[in-house]
């Protein structure tokens, strides 16, 4: 959990640029920050590189996804448990917060935490006491940074009565906003040369140690200028997480030194064919080019959607927004939806146990 060296925002344009300065800032005092950004914009690189460059860094830094534990599970996660406090609980555990005693704790996804735990949150920023799952007595760890980060916008949560006010002005005290990727297009270069030397210089079967073990490496060395331009015109919806993922297929499936432009996937190389990108000026949300491409193009949801998913390139925020767009079509019937989103009948249950499984299930009495 600690990080040992300096952790580096690669890139030279004026929006990282402007944030490297930011956080050399920020990260002198313990203040607490709140940074918001798109999904895979970098936001636990930021903090990251705020823990690295504070008095801090030599002491734990744990990250904690709100969004993928469940509530019963969180609280354990973050305040810890004794023994016997419920079924498995064979010992005691400490806490994330205990953990993070005299450093960092990052927590991610922040707008995903129910209202209970966000509760549970409050007092603990409020009395920096830790009330461990079936603990008499609460104790107390006082010296811990809190830095938080969301995708979505807390104010909108706040309005709909899915988030704290009370929280959100705790943790609001430094707002750092981490710039998508498509704002900062002269850094792509850089990023995707960043990228194929981690893959290309790292083994293909593992990691090459034991007596009969040989690293077999990829045989890329390169990219051509002509895609370099091409990954830099592309809005990248899934920003820098997704570039990386698209680095690593092209190192591991590579079967020429140098990428070509007809190696990249049609979605990518091909304008139009599918951007998910969103257009200031015609404001289409990522929501829009997904279901275009399901009402449209007939692709089904899941080829679509479900991948991209499950990789982190789109948002539980983004599959939220287009079930809401197909119930508004469908008149709140799932079994239409399942229609229009091109999937057989047969994938009604599979569908729905997946929404709820995410959390984007939604009421369908809201739209008839």
């Amino acid at each position: 959990m600690r990080h040992n060296g300096p952790v580096d925002l690669i890139g030279t344009s004026r929006a990282i640029t402007e944030l490297k300065a930011e956080i050399e800032r920020v990260a002198r005092s313990d203040a607490k920050v709140l940074i918001t950004g798109e999904s895979g914009a970098g936001k636990e690189v930021v903090a990251r590189a705020i823990n690295s460059a504070s008095p801090r860094a030599d002491q734990p830094f744990v990250p904690v996804n709100c969004a993928g534990i469940p509530e019963t599970l969180l609280e354990s996660e973050l305040f810890g448990h004794v023994k016997g406090s419920f079924t498995g609980a064979y010992r005691d555990k400490p806490g994330k917060l205990e953990m993070s005693d005299n450093g960092t704790i990052f927590l991610d996804e922040i707008g995903e935490m129910t209202l209970r735990m966000q509760g549970l949150l409050l007092r603990f920023l409020e009395t920096g006491e830790i009330q461990k799952v079936g603990a008499e007595r609460p104790a107390n760890v006082t010296n811990v940074r809190v830095i938080t980060a969301t995708n979505r916008n807390l104010r909108d949560l706040i309005a709909l009565g899915q988030f704290r006010e009370d929280l959100f002005y705790r943790i609001n005290v430094i707002h750092m906003v981490v710039p998508p990727l498509r704002d900062r297009r002269e850094d792509v270069p850089i990023l995707v040369d960043h990228f194929l030397q981690r893959f290309a210089n790292r083994p293909l079967n593992g990691n090459g140690y034991g007596a009969t073990a040989v690293a077999e490496q990829s045989i890329v060395r390169a990219i051509s200028p002509e895609a370099v331009t091409v990954l830099a015109e592309y809005g990248w919806p899934g920003n820098v997480r997704q570039l990386e993922n698209v680095m690593e297929r092209l190192v591991v499936t590579g079967r020429r030194e140098m990428i070509q432009v007809d190696d990249l996937s049609p979605e990518i190389r091909v304008p139009g064919q599918l951007s998910l990108r969103p257009r200031r000026e015609r404001r289409r949300t990522v929501a829009d080019e997904l279901f275009k491409k399901l009402k449209e193009d007939r692709e089904s949801f899941w080829t679509a959607v479900y991948p991209l998913y499950m990789n982190r390139e789109i948002t539980r925020s983004n599959v939220r927004d287009l079930v809401h767009k197909g119930l508004e079509e469908a008149r709140g019937n799932y079994k239409i939806v399942l229609r229009l989103f091109n999937m057989e009948s047969a994938d009604y249950k599979r569908f729905l146990n997946f929404l709820r499984k995410h959390d984007c299930q939604l009421p369908f009495k809201e739209y008839r």
